[in-house]
């Protein structure tokens, strides 16, 4: 074996060995970047893989390879205000159809999610995803409304219905997500995204005055 193929040989492998410590220290800042990134999401896909780690950070790099990339369209001013009107109306239907509110918020987030530029609202699953990735602390919301909305039918034939406060918890929770997505981008001129919790206290402000204006109405 002449010198220069050693030589070869051993640069060869000197690179392999690189390489793959290179990959095990990427593999490991992907972990935490994931976890950085969805944060409770991250919990929620491990414990969806039955604590499986690796199968669930594949999971989510593989919704970041598919929706990283995603620019939200902005939103004109009165379509905005469209949208926060039905979402109040939504919200004052709760006292006399608990359900029927849900399901609206239901509808209104599919909606709304699919003219800011996500996947339409018929494609659940993927619009849930890309949901994920850019609004990981409030897309929570929005699966619990839509699980209440489509529960299938008891053993007796009859709606399964979720209990009221059920209902109400996953209504405030899921306008977080409404509001994250009413709001301007952070690109958008004239105007800048509220911090998060200053929405989540708008949030229990605006339920709070909706609860007791519609019994008191």
């Amino acid at each position: 074996m002449s010198t220069g193929l050693i030589v070869a040989l051993i640069v060869i492998g000197v690179v392999v060995v690189i390489g793959a410590a290179l990959l095990m220290r990427h593999r490991g800042a992907t972990g935490r970047d994931l976890k950085r990134r969805f944060g409770p999401e991250y919990e929620r896909a491990v414990a969806r893989h039955d604590g499986d780690t690796k199968a669930a950070e594949r999971e989510l790099t593989e919704r970041l390879e598919r929706h990283g990339g995603l620019r939200e369209r902005p939103l004109e001013p009165a379509l905005r205000r469209e949208y926060e009107q039905r979402w109040q109306m939504a919200q004052e239907r709760f006292v006399d159809s608990p359900r029927g509110a849900v399901t609206e918020a239901d509808r209104l987030l599919a909606e709304l999610a699919g003219v800011r530029g996500f996947p339409d609202g018929g494609h659940y699953e993927e619009q849930l995803a890309a949901l994920s990735v850019h609004h990981a602390d409030h897309v929570h919301g929005y699966r619990r409304v839509h699980r209440i909305a489509r529960a299938d039918g008891g053993a007796d034939g009859q709606p399964e219905q979720a209990a009221t406060e059920e209902m109400r918890e996953a209504m405030v929770e899921a306008r977080a997500l409404f509001e994250d997505l009413v709001a301007p981008a952070r690109h958008d001129t004239g105007d800048r995204r509220p911090p998060s919790h200053a929405r989540r206290e708008r949030t229990h402000q605006s339920w709070g005055f909706t609860r007791h204006h519609a019994k008191g109405s």
